[in-house]
């Protein structure tokens, strides 16, 4: 492997851990959590493989050159044959790229080099440029919504999107702060009014998970009911998710979480793996970084490798 940590091709300071060797119990930090803020790409090899020889260290030296735009982790299948099994890996070399969480792009076998440098700059590009005069006011919104002054919050959103529609983290606020109001008609016509291009950023899918959690808890029903109808019939998987969406209507989103964990745990299956999705929607309206999200997808991603 080549070593890190000193100045690239472009005068940028690679990190130190940019590259490295993942397994199944790290595949969640490493790749999963890792690309909620920077794109990854894992590289599915073997050392009986003869063109992931010449493939790895390609890819190594076009993600050093990216500058730490994008990171990398090499997974040997025949170490993890688990999570080569879950995402389905039928030959090798294959290289996927993962960004917020979710695989983004991939191929399959050797390709040249100016293919490869060409598929890591794609991927590093998702990530974006910081780069935004109007970043300040979006902060200040933000404080205004966190100081309860939802309206205030959404008029300074709204005026921000007059600059740059194109502004992520202020749809995800105008969103947000629509909620605050207990306004589920002005967020979801927010949402939609959101451009195609950036419909699947971090900021919107956020807002869109916790406006679809705001709809579910108009029809959530008490808790102490739910959980006396569970205690009387444990095998009632519906009852079991409703109670998932009563608690965290009632601000227990751990509980919430535990709750759809054992759903999970019970049957994957269930209602077209109905946990899996509500799992995903609660995490994905909370920070990648709250502690109740990283146990959550911990746990989650134990009981899908088991």
């Amino acid at each position: 492997m080549l070593e890190f940590g000193n100045e690239t091709a472009n005068n940028t300071v690679a990190p130190t851990d940019l590259i490295k060797d993942g397994t199944e119990a790290t595949f969640m930090a490493d790749v999963i959590e890792a690309s909620q803020t920077v794109p990854v790409i894992v590289d599915f090899w073997a050392p009986w493989c003869g063109p992931c020889k010449t493939l790895g260290p390609a890819l190594e030296a076009a993600v050093t050159e990216a500058g730490g735009k994008v990171r990398m982790v090499k997974l040997d299948v025949d170490k993890n044959q688990g999570i080569a099994s879950q995402l389905q890996i039928q030959s090798i070399p294959t290289v996927y790229a993962f960004f917020e969480g979710k695989p983004v792009d991939g191929f399959q076998g050797a390709l040249p080099p100016s293919e490869i440098k060409t598929f890591v700059e794609k991927v590093a590009a998702l990530g974006g440029e910081e780069d935004n005069g109007l970043d300040d006011a979006v902060a200040a919104a933000e404080e205004m919504l966190t100081e309860g002054a939802a309206e205030d919050a959404a008029q300074t959103f709204a005026a921000i999107l007059e600059e740059d529609d194109q502004h992520a983290a202020a749809w995800g606020g105008l969103v947000r702060a629509h909620l605050a109001s207990d306004n589920l008609e002005e967020a979801e016509a927010s949402l939609n009014g959101v451009p195609a291009e950036i419909s699947e950023s971090a900021e919107v899918e956020a807002a869109a998970a916790q406006l679809e959690l705001a709809k579910q808890a108009v029809e959530a029903g008490p808790v102490t009911e739910l959980r006396a109808a569970l205690e009387a019939d444990e095998d009632n998987h519906q009852i079991r998710l409703d109670l998932a969406t009563a608690l965290h209507a009632n601000g227990d989103t751990e509980g919430a979480v535990d709750t759809l964990l054992d759903l999970f745990r019970r049957d994957r299956e269930w209602n077209d793996g109905a946990a899996k999705t509500q799992l995903f929607t609660v995490f994905d309206a909370l920070k990648a970084d709250d502690p109740v999200v990283l146990n959550g997808r911990r746990r989650l991603s134990s009981m899908i490798f088991a």
